[in-house]
């Protein structure tokens, strides 16, 4: 494989127009950033956040409904990263609540099992981690266990940023631990240059240069730079899997509206385990009213120091906004690595 320097080479030399592309990942906007990857790259290539951290998407009704779960005295399980993220009223970390930090659906299953109490599960996150939600339902967990789930698709979200056209983006670097379970044949059908990535700079970089020659030779197609980790057709096992517990739904993403289909809900037969029926809580959507730009940085209009309460209101002890809570949040990324606007 030809090294960083090399195909960073290349992309100088291919790209003699302004391109614009979109990684829909934190863990490729925390590579990019803590690589200093940017600074390599050609001054009429640009590659802008999208929607690719799970906790930021999470719109605030839903952390309003965890947070009623709490009040109601259940036990609320949940990821570290979501603990922060605030509501209407408050975090689950200061709603007073007993809220634990857990590794995934099977610690707090294991909490369920050693009480009586009603334990709630805040299953966040994109078809990446749904699978193994989905294989721990179909294990029956306690009648005392439920989820609220704030599951999201990606390619629903896509379509939605390509009809919009707000970003004038020439394509897409696809999320290679997405693609990793979905494979990638469901984005075939959308009419723009895209390429699945891996995690190095050499990957990231490489992804870059298919996509620029795309741009070039005026085609479009998904073209796979991951193939030591991802196939066309994806995880089978683990896309039944999660189909089988789970249905399509419409919901709305933080700085989005609802979107068609872009989310997870639990089918008929596993009603039992959802939050939502079983505790009769509502995902109500919340008025945005602070000066917060995660909205915006969602959409890939625009960057973190845009954002005049940046790195000062808005720091990682006192977020604002979601973006700057999770470690996979643009917000977070470009204050641990004191990244500063790039030059335009």
């Amino acid at each position: 494989m030809a090294t960083g320097k090399e195909i960073a080479q290349k992309l100088h030399d291919i790209v003699d127009r302004d391109m614009t592309f979109m990684h829909i990942c934190g863990t490729h906007e925390a590579a990019i950033a803590r690589t200093g990857l940017r600074s390599l790259l050609p001054e009429h290539l640009k590659i802008v956040m999208g929607p690719g951290c799970p906790v930021c998407i999470t719109p605030q009704g839903e952390i309003d409904a965890a947070l009623d779960l709490a009040q109601k005295d259940c036990i609320v399980a949940t990821y570290g990263d979501l603990l922060h993220v605030p509501g209407s009223q408050g975090s689950l970390e200061s709603c007073g609540g007993d809220v634990r930090i857990v590794q995934g659906i099977h610690k707090a299953v294991e909490i369920a099992k050693k009480t009586d109490k009603e334990v709630v599960f805040i299953s966040v996150g994109f078809e990446t981690t749904a699978p193994t939600v989905a294989a721990m339902l179909l294990t029956k967990p306690p009648e005392n266990f439920s989820i609220l789930s704030c599951h999201r698709i990606v390619p629903p979200a896509m379509k939605w940023l390509l009809e919009q056209g707000e970003a004038k983006l020439h394509g897409f670097m696809l999320p290679g631990h997405v693609c990793t379970v979905m494979g990638y044949d469901e984005y075939e059908v959308f009419p723009v240059p895209q390429v699945v990535a891996g995690f190095e700079p050499e990957d990231i970089l490489l992804g870059l240069l298919m996509l620029a020659r795309q741009v070039k030779e005026g085609t479009h197609r998904v073209d796979n730079a991951y193939p030591r980790a991802v196939s066309r057709e994806g995880n089978v096992k683990a896309k039944k899997i999660m189909y089988d517990v789970f249905e399509p739904s419409d919901v709305e993403w933080r700085g989005f509206p609802v979107i068609p289909g872009s989310g997870l809900r639990l089918k008929k037969e596993f009603e039992q385990y959802d939050a939502r029926k079983k505790f009769g809580v509502e995902f109500k959507h919340v008025t945005k009213h602070s000066a917060c730009m995660c909205d915006k940085i969602l959409r890939g209009l625009a960057q973190p120091p845009d954002c005049k309460l940046f790195g000062k209101v808005c720091n990682p002890r006192k977020p604002v906004g979601p973006c700057m809570v999770s470690h996979e949040g643009a917000c977070k990324i470009w204050h641990m690595y004191q990244m500063k606007r790039p030059a335009p």
